[in-house]
């Protein structure tokens, strides 16, 4: 593909955003959980998805029109739909009537910096198929985002090859979210650069970089990694993010300070931001400088969404 998706130099049209819509059910508790008996916890239910959440982010940032393609069960399709819309997002959403939506049980623990522990039902959300996607979704697109919970399912994987080869026709940049360490062990890094073939831009996270490698220090793997893809952005928490092309890392962008409460779904943030603003004309490093001021934002909150637009 060409070098739009390296340079940013793509703008003037839509971010296609497809991935997970999910139901995030967030528990905060404070200390180690107590096995066998209760553990006091302040619980909220909220809108959820990496697919989703980038999509929500990245019209936060503004700079063009975000479209998420997504599927849910019949049980949330409403909320799920009237949350996306309130957030400035045009949902794409497909109603499934045999699953539900999914669910995901976020265990947050407030000592430990906001760190949390997923428990993960995918429901509708990893059902997206070819039959799901239309060429016609791309008209207008100047980049197309792809969650990478999407290689962990037969059928949206199939999804994601027909979603990469209309791209490539048409020459919009794709960038691509490994989404999950956890389902990248049994995926295997083989696979999944095998899956990702074509994708312009990769945005790990440190962990991710490193199984997807082999490589024990964040640089060094995401150095690696952009010998696959043109342009990989390192995601590192409070450490900022890592920039590599052609073998090397280029730019390292430091964090912005944070106190945080719930790390949940601060890389959607940075990811959400960093595309918005590529969509927007920015560079790259620029980019990778308003994500890391989201991601801020995010982990001050509870959840993984920014609040409703005025």
């Amino acid at each position: 593909m060409g070098r739009r998706g390296v340079t940013g130099a793509a703008r003037g049209g839509a971010l296609l955003v497809v991935g997970d819509v999910i139901t995030d059910v967030v528990a905060r508790h404070r200390g180690p959980l107590a096995p066998g008996t209760d553990t006091a916890a302040a619980i909220r239910t909220l809108p959820g998805g990496a697919g989703a959440n980038v999509a929500c982010w990245a019209a936060r940032r503004g700079g063009g029109e975000v479209r998420l393609l997504g599927r849910v069960g019949a049980d949330a399709a409403a909320w799920h739909e009237r949350e996306l819309v309130a957030r400035g997002v045009r949902p794409l959403l497909v109603v499934d009537e045999e699953a539900a939506t999914g669910t995901v049980v976020c265990l947050v623990d407030e000592d430990a910096a906001g760190e949390r522990t997923f428990l993960t039902d995918s429901g509708a959300s990893l059902r997206l198929e070819p039959g799901d996607w239309s060429d016609a979704l791309l008209d207008g697109v100047a980049r197309l985002h792809l969650s990478g919970y999407l290689l962990f399912t037969e059928s949206s994987r199939a999804l994601v090859a027909v979603a990469l080869k209309a791209a490539r026709a048409r020459g919009v940049p794709v960038s691509l979210d490994p989404a999950s360490a956890g389902f990248l062990v049994r995926l295997g890094p083989d696979r999944f650069l095998t899956l990702v073939e074509g994708v312009d831009v990769l945005l790990p996270s440190r962990d991710e970089a490193c199984l997807l490698t082999g490589a024990s220090d964040a640089a060094d793997a995401a150095a690696r990694l952009s010998r696959h893809v043109p342009l990989v952005v390192a995601k590192q928490g409070a450490e900022g993010a890592l920039l590599a092309r052609s073998g090397e890392v280029w730019a390292r962008v430091p964090a912005v300070r944070a106190v945080p409460r719930d790390t949940t779904g601060a890389g959607d943030a940075f990811t959400g931001a960093f595309l918005a603003a590529l969509l927007a004309g920015a560079d790259p490093e620029q980019a990778a400088r308003e994500g890391c001021g989201a991601g801020a934002q995010a982990v001050e909150r509870t959840g993984g969404r920014p609040p409703a637009l005025d």
